[in-house]
């Protein structure tokens, strides 16, 4: 997440056991990045030597791969020098990068907005998919997770992360029954103490929904969601936004209009009618799994009680068909 994620949030995230990640554009100047990865890197594996009952998860970098991102080539430079072992890249497959990424033992996951690009993805050499379905928060495609989701598995039996508008268990329960094997969080983590975000920002996520969150290039040239509330500060009409020039989409600068995402335009997901407080990570994450196990045990419920009045109406129709037959035979 730009602007939001940084170390505090990431090692929080890995040290509750889920994967924590973070632009690396966030580490401004690039130098930063070094200073960032040490860091991460030396907290958790301290985590791990105190606590090796309970090992951190790993960690992430989320890396634009677009040709206008003139920080590539030396913050992958960081990226192996600190072995990250997960990398997640958009805006462009590129083999280049799979290849170094492999070079030092690290795995890619590809963002994708459709079933061209994933397939893409792959041909190039990305290990696992994060289809980025409708809803999601920042850049996102517009297709529904369930046409994505049955898609990209006709083909495609590897490692997929889903993502968009999920921030409930029940959410990520719905994410593996539709085939992908975790789910993409995002906007959840900004409401936390430990995010980068600004108080009004943290507090819009609170008290926000899905009719809140407006779909627009025109801030970065790619589409993506956005507090409505954020634009309307600066300015602007959510409901009368002009299309921006793809050809203008430029990573080196940062934006493409005077109000820049991430810093004055807030990213966010339609999800977050679900987060109703800023709490630690550490509580979101036991939340999280509270619902997910709530949300098991009620379908486990609805499934048997499914199964049941099926048999019952089975019954039903096996006692008609046997007293047709009585009839008949009479």
């Amino acid at each position: 997440m730009f602007i939001v994620s940084s170390p505090e949030l990431v090692i929080a995230q890995c040290k509750a056991g889920i994967v924590g990640s973070f632009p690396v554009l966030n580490a401004r100047p690039s130098s930063q990045l070094d200073e960032w990865l040490h860091r991460i890197a030396e907290e958790l594996a301290a985590h791990d030597r105190a606590n090796p009952e309970a090992p951190a998860a790993p960690f992430a970098v989320n890396q634009i791969v677009h040709r206008t991102n003139n920080r590539l080539d030396d913050d992958l430079a960081l990226c192996e020098k600190w072995r990250v072992p997960l990398v997640i890249t958009s805006l462009g497959a590129r083999e280049d990068v799979n290849a170094a990424v492999h070079g030092w033992g690290g795995v890619v996951f590809h963002d994708v907005i459709d079933d061209r690009f994933a397939r893409k993805a792959i041909e190039k050499g990305a290990d696992g998919l994060i289809p980025v379905a409708a809803g999601a928060g920042g850049h996102a495609g517009a297709l529904s997770p369930f046409a994505l989701m049955q898609e990209i598995r006709a083909w495609f039996a590897g490692p997929v992360v889903l993502s968009g508008a999920i921030a409930h268990g029940r959410s990520i329960l719905a994410a593996q029954a539709m085939g992908a094997d975790l789910a993409y969080v995002g906007s959840p983590w900004i409401a936390t103490p430990e995010s980068n975000a600004s108080p009004a920002y943290k507090h819009a996520i609170t008290q926000g929904s899905a009719r809140d969150i407006v779909y627009t290039n025109l801030f970065t040239g790619v589409h993506g969601n956005y507090l409505r509330g954020s634009i309307v500060a600066a300015g602007l009409d959510p409901d009368d936004l002009p299309e921006s020039d793809p050809s203008r989409l430029d990573f080196s600068s940062g934006g493409t209009t005077a109000a820049k995402a991430w810093k004055d335009i807030w990213g966010s997901g339609q999800g977050i009618s679900a987060v109703t407080s800023i709490e630690p990570v550490a509580v979101r994450v036991e939340r999280l799994i509270a619902e997910y196990q709530e949300a098991q045990a009620e379908l486990a419920a609805r499934v048997a009680s499914t199964s049941d009045s099926g048999a019952a109406v089975a019954g039903q129709s096996e006692s008609a068909n046997a007293s047709s037959a009585l009839k008949s035979t009479v």
